[in-house]
């Protein structure tokens, strides 16, 4: 690893954003639709929030059928478990997508 990809990754963690969907993806994958919903953004911004996550490899893509799913990557990283631990728990964000109806089960 090299000093342009540790400082990428930085970069990629300076938003708050992008702070919360890594939140959100210490529970469990999730996809756009998913993330759409708990954060109230539109599906073009969180494709973008995503795609630079993936580009510094923070983030990991699943395909299974018409749908990805997103969960943590970072293993590159040695200082990137620590990140997540500091990171705010947001299982009930979660939760409540699923109680209200609104978590969209992608299979």
């Amino acid at each position: 690893m090299n000093l342009e990809q540790i400082a990428e990754c930085h970069k990629s963690l300076g938003d708050k954003t992008r702070l919360r969907i890594l939140s959100l993806l210490k529970v469990e994958e999730l996809c756009v639709c998913e993330l759409v919903e708990i954060l109230q953004m539109t599906q073009p911004a969180i494709s973008q929030h995503i795609r630079k996550l993936k580009n510094t490899k923070l983030v990991k893509e699943r395909r299974q059928g018409q749908w990805i799913f997103y969960s943590l990557d970072g293993s590159i990283y040695p200082f990137f478990q620590s990140i997540l631990d500091t990171l705010p728990d947001m299982k009930n964000e979660i939760e409540e997508l699923k109680k209200s109806g609104r978590k969209v089960f992608c299979n």
